[in-house]
């Protein structure tokens, strides 16, 4: 089979099933432990992958290994370094899933965009749609290649946002920082699942529980995607969340809104919520 282009950042198992043989397809499995409850079909069977899916730990591997705070995003050497050990190439078609049905895989696609890798989409309903829908799956993953690929990373600064940009971006009306987390974690009446760091929010941030924009482990309509964002469109927005993960599923659902001007806080509330960080935090 040819090679397949992907020109949406959210890919159907239909879609997946039908090119499943092209020759620049890259199946990631990036699945982690969830920190907050999410519905997992199968917990108790032994795990399966979809057929070629090579293992994305960005949890344990592919982060920054020098920083304290959970998977922060890695300098674009060791990216590229991993990415080129998985076989990827500058032409990869790459599509990413995890085991919760969309939770961990958007994390996955965000790196790879913030690193100038366009040809990446996450597939919609992850691993249960798959498996629901009857298509095959395998005890296994996929083994290394032993041809490393030529990809090479092209760092996109601004889909990354730092304390010190969201700092300065909850002052200024052109931005709007968006909270994934729970309604009871935003407003500090439930406890952070991460120990030591403080309740609430930062000033001016919104909340959007990232569970807003998922339906039955999918993604929800694009019209209601536009709906729940409509009101922040001609503004910067920035996602943040406990670590960067479930921000980085309110960065696909604005996407997918066809909003282009977004940013993830890769230190999120483990940097931001710290009692020594010495930056504001509210409760009202």
């Amino acid at each position: 089979m040819t090679n397949v282009n992907i020109n949406d950042s959210l890919v159907s198992v239909q879609w997946l099933a039908e090119n499943l043989q092209a020759e620049n397809l890259v199946i990631l499995d990036a699945s982690m432990p969830p920190v907050t409850p999410v519905d997992r079909d199968k917990k108790h069977e032994k795990p399966v992958y979809i057929p070629g899916a090579r293992r994305f730990d960005f949890d344990k591997e592919i982060r920054d290994k020098e920083s304290h705070l959970p998977h922060m995003m890695p300098r674009p050497e060791m990216f590229t370094d991993e990415a080129q050990k998985l076989g990827i190439n500058k032409d990869s078609a790459i599509v990413v899933y995890d085991d919760a049905g969309i939770y961990a895989s958007p994390r996955a696609w965000w790196m790879f965009r913030a690193m100038g890798h366009s040809q990446v989409a996450v597939l919609d309903g992850g691993l249960p749609a798959w498996i629901k829908a009857g298509f095959e799956t395998v005890p296994n993953l996929e083994e290394l290649p032993k041809k490393r690929g030529d990809f090479v990373s092209q760092t996109q600064e601004e889909l990354f946002s730092d304390s010190a940009d969201v700092f300065i971006a909850l002052h200024d009306h052109n931005f709007v920082v968006l909270d994934a987390r729970s309604e009871g974690r935003f407003k500090g009446v439930e406890p952070e699942p991460r120990p030591g760091l403080r309740p609430g929010h930062m000033p001016h941030s919104v909340n959007i529980p990232f569970t807003t924009v998922l339906e039955d482990g999918r993604l929800a309509s694009k019209t209601k995607l536009r709906s729940i964002f409509e009101k922040y469109k001609d503004k910067k927005m920035i996602f943040s969340c406990g670590s960067g993960v479930t921000a980085s599923i309110l960065a696909l659902a604005a996407d997918q809104a066809e909003i282009k001007n977004l940013s993830v806080y890769d230190g999120s509330w483990s940097e931001w919520g710290m009692p020594s960080s010495g930056l504001p935090v509210v409760t009202d």
